[in-house]
């Protein structure tokens, strides 16, 4: 039982790590097309 509820804790964080890289590529990918194309991102 204490693997599953360490197993389950420590799943949240591998998550959101997940998550935040793939948002992070996302907007450097967003950046690098605006430098290209000369304007800004926001």
């Amino acid at each position: 039982m204490t693997a599953l509820l360490t197993a389950y804790v420590l799943m949240w964080p591998v998550l959101v790590l997940g998550i935040l890289i793939t948002i992070a590529g996302g907007f450097a990918k967003d950046v690098k097309e605006a430098r290209q194309e000369g304007r800004t991102v926001i």
